[in-house]
């Protein structure tokens, strides 16, 4: 117990200093300050002693989570287990995946009707009753731990449901908790703020407040009326979410993935995104959790351009979250498979290369949400292209009304008006396989599966933790079934939520099927990946000029080994020149001068 603790007090007198002074800057009250120490050693005292000891070991060896080994799958409990005993019963068909990291979606207790897919929070510290219970939860978390999977759980901080017990209490008048939000008596703040703060959802969810007739007044509601955004200028709130988090890390959880980080400080006259004091706000955060469990791992949704979403790794001696989402290079892969143009793509790789190797990116083809067209359109426009004709023809596109696309999807939060809109659709079916399967065409379903792996050999390509999207390693195609529920028929992100089908697992041996092919083809890149030490995230990485615009070239440099990948995004055949020997690390094949690329064919090729 002693040593215990030492251990406490030695992580708690590195960081108290800094945390006192951001607190007091922030706040300025001692007696919360106090309150929050008090409660962090409790949250420490009754922390697990196999937690504590994960904790001691990641400490040794604080970079564990940035080796070429971690494999991640994020999914819905519900749609791929039912509950999360379920999940946990099917933990052996993940481990076959090749999953280590497993992000599961929102799974704390919030309304059906008015649910966000999980992300207004009704309860933190109860799980929906139909995945399960807490203790379910720390169970799969125990079980995970053992097999050598860590659990990735989302922290919804930016606001709750108005179903919360805050919000009802704020709603029955105490001005405590209306404190605890950001209510005004008539419209006029909220007015000033709407001049210069943009709107999430322009078109399902128009405006940034909601007015409460029953009470008479105004509530801030950024994302949906029904989600109330959280003052964090109140010290109440930071430390009661605080409590929040360390709750959830004592349950077991090992990454928490803090959604939508940039919203968190709001402040008149303003945009109220990536305000300093947000920075303030996590860089705190990690602090507290580097004193009480640190082996977690902070992972910020941060969906904005590079400039704006490196300042949330803060700096080496100053450090925010472990890891940020790769948005943007998401983003512009899909819009370099409609216009088979690489430019784009490799300005934005050209980006993320510069920056310091130390920054750990997430990095995915497809997730739980929407594709928004975040590209880089002063870039585009130097090309020749309109920014509103581009979105409108990447649409066109991913929707399958483009003369030449093989996408078959819908569109999101559709804008008739400035025409613009977001997109969904799975892998499959934004790849080809579903018109593919449409037409019962092998030459269509050739290529479309020569895409999806293709993308997903880029995406494994790329330094920093590759996530699939459960589903994806089975061709899943678009779920249509949600237009017959009157909970989800509005929200189309439904078509690629849809539940995991685990009759297409008994294709998988079945040589020459779809998913036969796409998984196995997952799994022998996976391997190869952890297998090579030129994946690691301390080689260097960078473009390479292919001279053809439709053809990408990766070259990665570790201490011993060289990878080139070269990725063809064109719908024709195309011969690459080489200037070395090359081995392909799928097939073993040797190139000296010149390679051929089928249409959406990759290699992988390394020289030692």
């Amino acid at each position: 117990m002693k040593k215990e603790e030492e251990i406490y007090e030695a992580r708690f007198q590195k960081h108290i200093d800094e945390l006192k002074w951001l607190y007091m800057e922030l706040y300025d009250v001692q007696e919360h300050f106090d309150e929050l120490c008090a409660s962090m050693k409790q949250f420490y005292d009754t922390r697990k002693k196999v937690l504590k000891a994960s904790d001691l070991t990641r400490e040794a060896d604080p970079d564990w989570y940035k080796g070429s080994d971690i494999l991640g799958m994020m999914m819905y409990t519900k749609m791929f287990g039912g509950n999360l005993k379920g999940v946990k019963k099917h933990l052996d068909y993940l481990k076959e995946c090749g999953i280590n990291y497993l992000h599961l979606m929102p799974l704390m207790e919030s309304p059906k009707d008015r649910s966000d897919g999980g992300y207004a929070v009704a309860d933190f510290r109860k799980v929906q009753p139909e995945l399960g219970t807490v203790r379910d939860l720390e169970s799969l978390a125990s079980e995970c731990r053992k097999q050598g999977i860590s659990i990735c759980l989302d922290f919804v901080m930016n606001h709750t449901s108005e179903d919360h017990e805050w919000a009802k209490r704020a709603r029955a008048g105490e001005k405590e908790y209306q404190d605890r939000y950001f209510f005004y008596d008539n419209w006029d703040i909220p007015s000033q703020f709407e001049k210069t703060v943009p709107q999430v959802f322009p078109t399902t969810a128009p405006g940034n407040f909601t007015w409460l007739p029953e009470i008479e007044k105004v509530v801030m509601t950024t994302f949906y009326p029904y989600q109330w955004d959280l003052n964090y200028a109140n010290p109440v709130v930071f430390n009661e979410m605080m409590y929040n988090f360390l709750y959830f890390a004592n349950l077991g959880i090992d990454i928490i993935r803090i959604d939508a980080v940039p919203y968190i400080w709001k402040e008149l006259g303003t945009s109220c995104r990536n305000l300093q004091k947000v920075h303030t706000i996590v860089r705190m955060m990690r602090m507290i959790g580097e004193i009480v469990c640190p082996g977690i791992l902070l992972l910020g949704e941060v969906v904005m351009e590079p400039e704006k979403v490196v300042p949330y790794f803060g700096t080496p001696e100053k450090p925010e979250c472990h890891m940020l989402y790769n948005v943007t290079t998401m983003a512009t892969i899909w819009n370099t498979v409609a216009t088979k143009d690489t430019r784009l793509l490799e300005k934005q790789l050209d980006s993320v290369y510069h920056l310091p190797g130390e920054y750990t990116f997430l990095n995915y083809l497809r997730c739980h949400d929407d594709i928004g067209w975040g590209l880089d359109y002063d870039s585009l426009g130097g090309w020749g292209m309109d920014q509103v004709a581009h979105k409108q023809f990447l649409n066109d596109f991913f929707t399958g009304k483009y003369k030449e696309s093989f996408s078959r999807g819908v569109l999101y939060n559709d804008d008739p008006v400035s025409r613009d809109a977001r997109f969904c659709g799975t892998t499959a079916s934004m790849c080809g396989i579903e018109e593919a399967l449409e037409k019962q065409d092998e030459g269509k379903m050739d290529q479309a599966i020569r895409l999806d792996l293709m993308l997903h050999g880029f995406m494994l390509q790329q330094s920093g933790i590759p996530v699939i999207y459960s589903g994806d390693e089975v061709g899943a195609l678009n779920d249509n079934h949600y237009k017959e529920d009157p909970e989800k028929a509005e929200d189309s992100r439904y078509i690629h939520r849809g539940q995991f089908d685990w009759k297409l697992t008994e294709k998988i041996p079945q040589e020459g099927t779809v998913q036969n092919r796409i998984f196995y083809g997952l799994r022998r890149m996976e391997e190869i990946r952890m297998e090579h030490e030129v994946f690691s995230s301390d080689a260097l990485a960078r473009t390479m000029d292919m001279e053809d615009d439709s053809i990408l070239g990766i070259l990665r440099t570790g201490e011993t080994e060289e990878m080139l990948g070269v990725y063809n995004f064109s719908d024709a055949p195309k011969k690459v020149s080489l200037q070395e020997t090359w081995t392909d690390l799928l097939n073993d094949e040797t190139y000296d001068t010149e390679l051929s690329l089928k249409p959406y064919d990759f290699r992988w090729m390394i020289r030692k």
